[in-house]
């Protein structure tokens, strides 16, 4: 039978990510833009398909909670949910 809750050895890597863009006890008003998240990306070496999720996203001011709804439905929509975990 096929284990369709396979975790990649890059599970995670998207919530270091959010983390390093919006440390903890930073506020909920903060903001950052696609270019602070990718310029963040490239340091973490993310493997090719996190790079896709990462370019994926629009071109905007995002807030902790908006960047992490907008990853959370791009993973969500390329099924890598699972294989890479959702971020908060």
């Amino acid at each position: 039978m096929f284990n369709t809750d396979f975790r990649s050895e890059d599970y995670g890597e998207l919530q270091r990510v959010v983390n390093a863009v919006f440390a903890p006890g930073v506020s909920s008003r903060a903001t950052a833009t696609k270019l602070d998240v990718v310029a963040r990306a490239e340091i973490f070496d993310l493997c090719e398909d996190l790079r896709e999720v990462v370019e994926a996203l629009p071109s905007r001011t995002y807030t902790r909670q908006r960047l992490c709804d907008q990853i959370n439905s791009i993973l969500v929509g390329h099924g890598w949910a699972s294989a890479y975990g959702t971020v908060e």
